[in-house]
């Protein structure tokens, strides 16, 4: 049996002496101007993100509109409030970059401007002001030894007085800044003061001593895997208290506060039901309130990591003087992406 023979057809050559018109390409097919320009327009439109909170005890919404503008250089930001009766209140509108911010109240017709931006590698410029008060600040910041240690002096627009002088370090920081003192005449005298705040690791611990307008507080923190012990006192006053924090495992913690100069104290137990679950219950001696809240969402998360994009706490309040007044209250917070 003979095997068939495979044949490769070559294409004619074409004739040099005749002529060939070539037939004119063909035109796309007309599309409806209007539907391809919004689906190019929704493509390169910047996404919006809305949030929508609510609170029962004020019985407030609050909104939150923004999106990314100038590619991705900045971004635009309208928030407002409206009542049950949808009355808008207090509407504020921001844009806000890496080098230069404003926010404007449109009731009060006054602005806010932020600017920041490097003048020299270590050298940083600070300007604040507020356009209806014509009142502002000034602030220079330089990289000392490397980027731990800075020096900030600021000073307010218009000048009252000497700049404001603060340096930072790993360990705290120290200002020296001028104040008015009155005196039994009412006539101001400018002194200076000192402020500042030390942290240091002591034993298993970490001491902070924090210096302000001539009070010393000295706090320190113990902190391990299952406990935590908070003693603090503030001088010349003598005020002490301590806070005491227990974890039961990785899912009850009970934390504990008292004021030895006032007798007042709280406690706070905390039961966390997976990520996006947590129980609280407490009482206040001080206001003699008890109370209980349910979370459904991160509690110091965003909305955008909860489950549908959605916060939402319970909280129920039960005054010790009067339980029949006791409230039911809630807060609910949703985003959208569009």
């Amino acid at each position: 049996m003979a095997e068939p023979e495979l044949k490769l057809k070559l294409k004619s050559q074409p004739n040099p002496n005749s002529l060939i018109v070539a037939a004119p390409p063909e035109s796309p097919p007309a599309t409806t101007g209007g539907v391809f320009g919004s689906s190019i327009w929704l493509r390169q439109r910047p996404k919006i993100r809305v949030t929508t909170e609510f609170d029962s005890d004020s019985a407030v919404f609050f909104h939150r509109i923004s999106c990314k503008v100038l590619d991705s250089l900045a971004k635009l930001k309208l928030s407002f409030q409206n009542n049950g009766k949808g009355e808008l209140s207090d509407p504020q509108l921001a844009l806000t970059s890496k080098y230069l911010s404003l926010h404007y109240d449109i009731e009060e017709k006054n602005a806010l401007v932020n600017a920041s931006f490097d003048v020299a590698p270590g050298l940083q410029f600070k300007a604040v002001h507020e356009v209806k008060s014509q009142q502002g600040e000034l602030s220079m910041v330089a990289d000392l030894a490397g980027p731990a240690y800075k020096f900030e002096l600021s000073s307010a627009v218009p000048s009252i007085g000497m700049p404001r002088a603060t340096l930072k370090f790993p360990l705290g920081e120290v200002s020296l800044e001028e104040n008015e003192e009155e005196e039994e005449e009412e006539q101001a005298k400018r002194i200076l003061s000192v402020n500042g705040i030390l942290k240091g690791q002591i034993l298993n611990g970490v001491c902070t001593a924090k210096y302000k307008d001539d009070a010393l507080d000295l706090r320190y923190c113990f902190k391990d895997e299952q406990m935590t012990f908070i003693p603090s006192i503030s001088l010349p006053s003598n005020a002490m208290s301590f806070a005491f924090k227990r974890r039961f495992g990785p899912s009850d913690k009970l934390s504990y506060w008292y004021n030895l100069d006032t007798n007042y104290w709280s406690t706070v137990y905390k039961h966390n039901i997976g990520k996006d679950f947590k129980f609280k219950a407490g009482y206040d001696s001080e206001v003699r309130l008890g109370w209980a809240s349910l979370w459904v969402g991160e509690e110091g998360g965003k909305a955008k990591t909860a489950p549908m994009k959605m916060k939402v706490q319970f909280m129920l309040q039960v005054p010790q003087d009067d339980i029949s007044s006791s409230a039911l209250m809630f807060r609910a917070k949703k985003r959208w992406d569009i």
